[in-house]
């Protein structure tokens, strides 16, 4: 007799996670409509025996109960979990930066690992956290940050965690569960923005709609001492992001509350420039050929540093660094324009004399912005992009967003142009410059001067 020939069937999903089991709980439902609506009682018989086998091998390919009580029908309402979105409701759109609504997953044990010994889902502050300090916080954060991991409420990473924001936060805490942002919470204490440190967290929990708001920010420190811009490390489309953000995320400043992880040591990621032990700056000049595109070393920082505390703080809205930048270009040229030179004695590359004065902190500081006078045509004169960074605050700024508004690219704007760069700012230039067929690099929101010359055109 010859045996029978079986197509091996892979089902959908095995995995136990809460998502997916709640997917294979609609499909069982799905298939159970036309029993309820009637039809031969042989075919109802043989859906019987396909969702049995079917919850059968997903058992014996791993899915364990969990599987087989996603495809067992329950006799009441099935729980359904705040934080996470019906089986088949659409895929939601890619988050605004300051609306992030990033649906995200239930508490749940790392995935591929045993359950704890307590159920996940059980309310209460943890017994016990695992010990960590700031600096491995912010490394555990990088690690997502150096894979791009793409962001996903149902996929997990090889750590098990969830790629989701929630799920990010719990890695870095490395809480050994994934928890959401109604739980993370009880694994911290409140505290104020002027305590807030690398590796503490900003929480959005909106208790009504979770998928639809709820956020959570990792902290990584100021920009710098106006404290209106801090480094975020966020798990959010389409990828692990680190980046300028204003206090306390974008235009949500209200809404997300600083906390301290209970489990926290010490250890700060960046030393305090007050005890920060930092290479004697030489009295003789190093040289031009450290200066300029490409250099990289000690003495671009040296000059950063310098031109930081001669009134070029908003040149270096992440600080001074070893790497040369159109920071160090623009800010030096600041500087050797206030000595009143002009040409090439006020190209931007210092020289002997440039860093004479700053090391003996001798001459003119840099002045702080004016408006400049009107260009060619009335047009007005492009500022720089220094006036067009995270925490920048002039005229200019909101004289730009009335020209994008009047241009018909003011949408982004919710409550009217501004004086202090925003967001809104950034979005509203880059939808212009893309009009213009630009893409790439050269449609980054950031005006130029070119973006300057065709919007006041």
């Amino acid at each position: 007799m010859p045996m029978p020939v079986f197509e091996e069937y892979e089902p959908a999903g095995d995995c136990a996670c809460l998502g997916c089991t709640q997917r294979r709980r609609a499909l069982a439902r799905a298939r159970a409509i036309p029993l309820r609506d009637g039809g031969h009682p042989a075919a109802r018989g043989t859906r019987r025996a396909l969702v049995l086998a079917t919850a059968a091998g997903v058992v014996l390919s791993g899915g364990g109960s969990a599987a087989l009580a996603a495809a067992t029908p329950a006799p009441g309402p099935e729980p359904v979990s705040l934080d996470t979105p019906a089986a088949d409701a659409p895929a939601p759109e890619a988050p605004a930066p300051d609306i992030p609504g990033s649906p995200q997953g239930g508490r749940s044990p790392l995935h591929g690992r045993p359950a704890p010994a307590k159920p996940a889902g059980l309310p209460g502050a943890p017994s016990a956290v695992k010990r960590i300090d700031r600096t491995s916080i912010i490394t555990r954060a990088k690690l997502w940050l150096d894979a791009q991991v793409p962001y996903s409420m149902s996929t997990y990473w090889s750590d098990g965690y969830r790629q989701d924001c929630s799920g990010y936060v719990s890695m870095a805490w490395n809480l050994g569960t994934n928890e959401w942002t109604g739980s993370l919470d009880k694994f911290a204490t409140k505290i104020t923005k002027e305590e807030l440190l690398p590796g503490d967290m900003l929480l959005f929990h909106n208790p009504s709609n979770p998928t639809n708001g709820s956020h959570v920010v990792l902290f990584g420190g100021w920009v710098d001492e106006t404290r209106t811009h801090y480094v975020a490390y966020e798990q959010t489309r389409p990828t692990t992001r680190k980046g300028a953000t204003p206090y306390g995320y974008w235009t949500n400043a209200t809404k997300y509350v600083p906390y301290r992880f209970n489990g926290v040591t010490g250890g700060i990621t960046e030393p305090d420039p007050a005890t920060d032990p930092k290479p004697a700056v030489p009295t003789v000049f190093p040289g031009a050929t450290q200066f300029g595109p490409g250099a990289n070393n000690e003495y671009v920082a040296q000059l950063g540093r310098m031109l930081i505390d001669r009134g070029g703080r908003r040149f270096y809205p992440k600080g001074a660094s070893t790497a040369w930048s159109d920071s160090d270009r623009l800010a030096t040229q600041a500087f050797q324009t206030a000595q009143g030179w002009t040409g090439a004695d006020a190209d931007g590359i210092p020289g002997a004399h440039t860093w004479q004065l700053l090391v003996e902190h001798k001459g003119n500081d840099i002045r702080p912005t004016v408006d400049a006078a009107p260009g060619p045509a009335g047009v007005p004169a492009y500022p720089g992009p220094s006036a067009f960074r995270p925490g920048s605050t002039h005229p200019f700024i909101a004289g730009l967003g009335r020209q994008l508004v009047k241009k018909g690219f003011g949408k982004n704007y919710t409550s009217g142009p501004g004086v202090r760069w925003s967001e809104a700012d950034r979005r509203s230039v880059e939808a212009f410059q893309r009009a213009q067929g630009w893409r790439g690099a050269a449609a980054d929101g950031y005006p130029g001067p070119e973006t300057w010359r065709r919007l006041f055109a």
